[in-house]
C-alpha cells in the first residue's frame, strides 16, 4: 500500500535540517526517506547496513526512495580453483 496523497512525501526530519544548513556531505540512516527537489546536487551517504555508500542526487532520482540507491547485499561470485 501507498501513502496517502494528503500525507505528502516521507522525509525524516533530520535530514531535511542538514539539507538546509549544509552543502556537504550527508549522512543519513533514513533509507525511507523520499527523495525532494531539495536533494538535487547534493551528496548523500546512505547507510546500507555495514556502512555508507555515497550517491549523488540527479532530477532523475526525485520521488524514489533513498534505498533504492544504496544495495545492501554484496554481489556472489565462485572462486576460481588452480
Amino acid at each position: 500500500m501507498s501513502r496517502a496523497k494528503w500525507k505528502g512525501p516521507f522525509v525524516s526530519k533530520n535530514l531535511l535540517q542538514k539539507c538546509t544548513t549544509t552543502k556537504k556531505e550527508i549522512y543519513t540512516n533514513s533509507r525511507k526517506s523520499v527523495i525532494v527537489p531539495q536533494f538535487v546536487g547534493l551528496t548523500i551517504n546512505i547507510h546500507n547496513g555495514k556502512g555508507f555508500s555515497k550517491v549523488k542526487i540527479t532530477e532523475a532520482m526525485i520521488g524514489h526512495k533513498l534505498g533504492e540507491f544504496s544495495p545492501t547485499r554484496k554481489r556472489f561470485s565462485f572462486k576460481k580453483k588452480k
